[in-house]
């Protein structure tokens, strides 16, 4: 197969963007001249959609509402090669984008994070620093330590990523999602240092630090279920266990002192709480062979697509990266 350029699709999910999209699409058509760009607005009450087409962008909607549901709605409708998403607010470098592009074709990669590297505080809210580092300890506990930006919106993804990514989450919780997605299925993945800028004069920030963080947690917390639930349901279990052992000593105690058991209630709470441990434990062990399986067909149609080296017909050379 002869060697081909890739088609680069840059993917901007945008709502109320008028005061900053125009230069981030000018940004990224500097940055990548090749490209397409394209603005999926999702309800914006503003002029997002006429600055951006004025820029040079393919306008799209989406009138579900929620960042989730626009990154589904693009992966499902371009067709690339190579796709790169960012925000619409000029907070990411596009300078840093062939560096991702090219790490992600040159080690046969499938996602490339942008991680956030910030000298500006309002760039990045020390609430959203903390909040971040949080989740990703937590979602590192779970899944494994592969990211140290997880919240990053600037990403790369191979088209086999893109085309076999379910995309279920409908706000921001999607970023974690994704990280998810590729950790679960043992992805070849990287992370790439990039500059973090302020929102400029005018615009507003769409995340609310407390609500959304909650989301985002709950979110993990659901996933960690689907994705590991012998492990979710054994948590379950031991602490379920402890509170009737807890219930049932004092019932013991009383009966080797007297050999009755006067606190009949006590002893079927504590009966009955540790049978639902052993139910809960049961359903970790059936759910975790469902969950297998579940992991082995989505395995399987992520490799019915192309790698980025083979879908451009590049011959595999040994790379001096490293990899995340």
């Amino acid at each position: 197969m002869a060697q081909r350029p890739p088609r680069i699709a840059v993917l901007i999910p945008c709502y109320n963007e008028e005061v900053a999209i125009a230069d981030t699409v000018a940004g990224f058509r500097k940055a990548l001249p090749e490209a397409t760009i394209y603005v999926y607005d999702n309800n914006s009450k503003d002029r997002t959609q006429e600055r951006a087409r004025a820029a040079g962008a393919v306008v799209r909607e989406e009138n579900l509402q929620g960042k989730g549901n626009v990154v589904r709605r693009m992966f499902a409708d371009v067709e690339a090669d190579v796709y790169l998403m960012t925000d619409g607010d000029t907070t990411y470098d596009p300078g840093a984008a062939r560096q991702m592009i090219d790490l992600l074709v040159e080690r046969n990669l499938d996602m490339v994070v942008g991680k956030r590297i910030h000298k500006d505080k309002e760039a990045y809210r020390p609430g959203h620093v903390l909040g971040n580092r949080m989740l990703t300890g937590f979602l590192a506990r779970l899944f494994g330590t592969r990211f140290t930006d997880i919240l990053s919106g600037y990403r790369a993804f191979s088209r086999r990523f893109a085309k076999s990514f379910p995309a279920l989450s409908a706000g921001f919780e999607i970023e974690t999602e994704l990280t998810v997605h590729a950790l679960t299925l043992n992805m070849p993945i990287a992370e790439v240092d990039t500059d973090y800028f302020s929102r400029p004069a005018g615009s507003a920030s769409k995340l609310n630090t407390y609500r959304d963080g909650l989301r985002i947690l709950r979110v993990m917390l659901v996933l960690f279920k689907n994705e590991r639930p012998l492990a979710f349901f054994s948590y379950t279990a031991l602490l379920l266990a402890l509170v009737a052992i807890a219930l049932a000593i004092p019932v013991f105690i009383t009966y080797l002192e007297t050999g009755l058991v006067p606190r009949q209630p006590t002893a079927v709470l504590s009966a009955s709480i540790m049978l639902l441990a052993f139910l809960a434990l049961s359903c970790g062990l059936i759910l975790d062979t469902v969950t297998r399986g579940r992991r082995e067909i989505k395995r399987l149609k992520y490799l019915e697509i192309a790698a980025p080296q083979e879908s451009l017909g590049i011959d595999a050379a040994p790379s001096r990266v490293n990899v995340a």
